[in-house]
């Protein structure tokens, strides 16, 4: 047998060498990301979707499937998602495994590829406001145009997509009446290119997409993503701000520290502990707050008002540029506020006689003069007796009684100085003379 040459030998080994970096090169593109979208669309899901694909373009996966079971949410939220899904480079596949309404069908538009389970439907996309009806205009005409951009940027027509934002688009066919918006089935969007295909379950997404040998990622929220997307839900948002604000009023008006106190500052930690993890809120509305927060604790011991005003301006200001909006955060406030002031009113007038904490609240005790209080000393020993003005009354002055100056009122009438008066009224510190006529001082 031949002897291998030593250059022979050595192409031999780089060779190998390469073949095998080239299979774990290949190997690792071959991840495919799962990523659910579920619930509500929200900026919560955003920092969730964001390090999702971080970490798919770290990892250098081949795709991201976004598995999308959602009635919609907020179009602000709507709208950075999407963008963060143009912006990736990555194939993105969206599968329908339920439902794909408003927002959810504005994302999976975005989607290079969009595949849904038999029963599974995308549209009913119209656009509304904070109170459940239409949005204005102005609003309604931008997601309009939102609507078919999305269409448009994966080829597919985009009448389909303003029918869902639109129920003036004229589509009988696939409307169960007049004056509906669209709403697709799977066969119908497959029809109307809406759809590449139906699938049963990831398995055959991943077959239809001829991603069946890749390796399986599969993203799942963190408990502290889990909680602040809960955290940032509108609703929540606004109970906690109420909890926050009738905590904080009983304890304010309660002497000592107490429970409602606790149960207040809680509710704002969880508020600005799901507003941080969501990107919304940063170190310097946390400091912005803290400050007011002790600038309105000042306001107690410290007479003027501006101490008070300073602090609950800087308090409401941190609120606002904590959240993922600050017209949603107004309304927030304005609500919680509100609630809050409601509450305590209902809480002190029909219950306030049965919880131990209110007597702390409310005085209960009457200062009658048959208890012994009295607002000033009565001087009944005053009356009948006669003395001389000192200054002019106009009708307040002063007079001289047994060699005591006395602060005065006459009757009404003015009254010169050095004039004899006599005290016909005392009522208090009120003490009313009328002055002495001739025939008096000759009788006396």
């Amino acid at each position: 047998m031949k002897k291998l040459r030593p250059i022979t030998l050595l192409f031999l080994i780089l060779f190998t060498f390469s073949l095998w970096t080239s299979s774990i090169t290949a190997e690792a593109s071959d991840k495919v990301f799962t990523v659910p979208i579920e619930n509500e669309v929200e900026k919560g899901l955003e920092v969730f979707l964001k390090r999702s694909f971080d970490e798919a373009m770290k990892q250098g996966a081949k795709a991201i499937i976004l598995e999308i079971h959602t009635p919609g949410g907020f179009v602000g939220a709507a709208y950075d998602i999407a963008k963060l899904m143009d912006q990736t480079p990555i194939r993105t596949i969206a599968f329908i495994n339920s439902k794909a309404h408003s927002a959810g069908a504005f994302l999976a538009l975005h989607a290079d590829e969009i595949y849904m389970v038999p029963s599974g439907t995308i549209g009913a996309a119209a656009i509304i406001d904070g109170k459940g009806n239409a949005a204005n205009t102005k609003a309604n005409s931008a997601w309009l145009a939102a609507m078919k951009a999305a269409a448009e940027i994966s080829d597919r027509d985009p009448k389909y997509a303003l029918a869902m934002a639109d129920i003036k688009m004229d589509l009988p066919e696939y409307r169960a009446q007049t004056g509906e918006l669209l709403t697709l089935s799977a066969d119908e969007a497959v029809k109307v290119r809406y759809s590449e295909g139906t699938a049963e379950d990831l398995d055959e997404v991943l077959e239809l997409a001829n991603l069946s040998n890749s390796e399986i990622v599969h993203m799942e929220l963190t408990f502290s993503e889990k909680l602040a997307r809960f955290i940032t839900n509108p609703i929540v948002v606004t109970l906690l701000l109420t909890i926050a604000s009738i905590g904080l009023m009983v304890e304010l008006f309660s002497p000592g520290f107490g429970l409602p106190g606790l149960t207040g500052l809680f509710a704002l930690s969880l508020f600005f502990f799901g507003h941080t993890i969501a990107g919304f809120a940063g170190y310097e509305t946390i400091i912005m707050f803290i400050i007011g927060f002790i600038l309105l604790i000042a306001e107690l011991f410290v007479p003027g008002g501006i101490v008070g005003f300073i602090g609950g301006a800087l308090v409401v200001i941190s609120l606002l540029f904590s959240g993922a909006s600050v017209v949603h955060m107004a309304y927030s406030i304005l609500i919680a506020v509100a609630i809050a002031i409601i509450g305590m009113v209902v809480l002190m007038k029909f219950f306030g006689k049965n919880l131990h904490l209110f007597n702390k609240l409310i005085l209960r005790d009457a200062t009658t003069t048959e208890e012994g209080y009295v607002s000033n000393i009565n001087r009944i020993e005053l009356l009948g007796k006669t003395g001389v003005t000192l200054t002019p009354l106009r009708p307040a002055g002063t007079i001289q009684v047994d060699k005591e100056r006395i602060d005065v009122v006459s009757e009404g009438s003015y009254i010169g100085s050095n004039k004899k008066v006599e005290i016909i009224e005392v009522e208090g510190s009120r003490i009313v003379v009328r002055e002495m006529k001739i025939e008096q001082e000759e009788q006396e």
